[in-house]
């Protein structure tokens, strides 16, 4: 296992910076994940750890040995820093069998043939495909071809393994248990573990910690259950799947919970805060679309609402509703197994909901300006947010 400590990390290329001085430190025997949209910086920041991007400032250290310092002008190619690499499109050697693909990152290495395939023998049984070692990679299927991947990344015992987005070519099912055979094999062989992904349900289910990134930057860090749940602003809110992100006025706060007017309507909505707020600021309430619950009858007080449903989406497991409250769309999930099927709501029904405030949460605190609801609101990604 391998510390990993990165203080001023930059790139640029040309007159655009990609990374802003990033300062990390990932712990030995960690997983952890780089989250965000495509151009936050997630993979700029992995070749540049991987070794396969030259920073243009910055230190990276790994366990004892400094991979990077631009001040003294060090620099350690990829290829001596011992470390492994997973990429999204496989780079398997096409004219090589599965075990000599395996077996390449050990004959670099110098081990003698014997150890070279006891090792091989090791890892098929470890990505389960043993009885595989003499076929063509070409012969393999995505999944298949993708745990070859991983069997050679692993096979020289590295410290760190880096993961770029190796399960998007994959369908869901396969990218779920793939995932899982990832997660088992960071455990398995100790090793530690920087994934690259823009997709928040493999970060949650993969990672120890998660750093959400943006435009170069770094926006939040944490474990899975604090981005999960108390997300640091609407960017954040957002891109961890919340689907109603509000800004508005906070009207009252007692004991962590802010109850706050939605711009433009009637609506208050209750929330839990971290952050020290007061009656008149502005901020963002974040909650999710689960986290609406229905009432046959509307009741009175703050987080209570009626709203006419406009449209209802059939997934299965769970109904979709887009729900107007007060000229203001919102989004509510039900899960289909709390409902008899006379009891799935209707386009054109008038029904009363509440924001459970435990699970709404303030994001953060909006500057002091006077706007209309239309100017707040902003569609991303199927959710309501404020401007950023």
């Amino acid at each position: 296992m391998t510390e990993v400590l990165v203080s001023g990390l930059a790139k640029k290329y040309g007159s655009k910076s990609a990374l802003h001085g990033l300062d990390l430190k990932i712990e030995s025997g960690q997983f952890v994940t780089l989250l965000g949209p495509s151009g936050c910086g997630k993979t700029t920041t992995l070749r540049c750890l991987a070794g396969l991007e030259r920073p243009t400032a910055g230190r990276i250290t790994m366990g004892d040995r400094t991979m990077v310092d631009t001040a003294r002008g060090v620099f350690v190619p990829s290829d001596k820093r011992k470390v492994g690499m997973v990429f999204q499109s496989y780079a398997l050697w096409p004219h090589m069998s599965v075990s000599e693909n395996i077996a390449y990152p050990l004959k670099v290495a110098r081990l003698g043939s014997q150890d070279r395939q006891q090792r091989v023998r090791e890892m098929l049984d470890a990505v389960g495909l043993a009885g595989y070692e003499k076929r063509p990679v070409t012969a393999l299927s995505g999944g298949q071809q993708q745990r070859v991947a991983l069997a050679r990344a692993l096979a020289a015992r590295p410290g760190i393994i880096f993961y770029d987005e190796p399960l998007s070519n994959l369908d869901s099912k396969l990218r779920y248990q793939l995932g899982q055979q990832v997660r088992s094999l960071h455990d398995q062989f100790e090793t530690t573990s920087v994934y690259v992904t823009h997709d928040q349900e493999e970060a949650i289910t993969l990672s120890d910690r998660i750093i959400v990134m943006n435009e170069g930057e770094i926006m939040q860090d944490g474990s899975p259950a604090e981005l999960f749940d108390r997300p640091n602003s609407a960017y954040v809110a957002d891109f961890m799947g919340f689907q109603n992100i509000l800004p508005g006025d906070v009207v009252g706060v007692e004991n962590g919970i802010a109850d706050v007017r939605i711009d433009g309507t009637s609506l208050v909505v209750s929330g839990t805060t971290t952050l020290s707020v007061s009656v008149g600021d502005r901020v963002n309430i974040a909650f999710r679309a689960a986290h609406i619950r229905v009432h046959a009858e509307p009741k009175s007080g703050p987080g209570h609402f009626e709203g006419i449903v406009e449209r209802t989406t059939y997934l299965g497991s769970a109904t979709n509703l887009l729900v107007r409250a007060d000229g203001l769309p919102l989004r509510v999930r039900l899960e289909t197994s709390d409902l008899a099927l006379d009891q799935i709501p209707a386009v054109g029904d008038r029904l009363g909901f509440s924001v459970n405030p435990a699970r709404a949460v303030v994001t953060d605190v909006v500057q002091h300006e006077e706007s209309t609801k239309d100017e707040h609101l902003t569609t991303m990604t199927g959710a309501l947010v404020a401007p950023r």
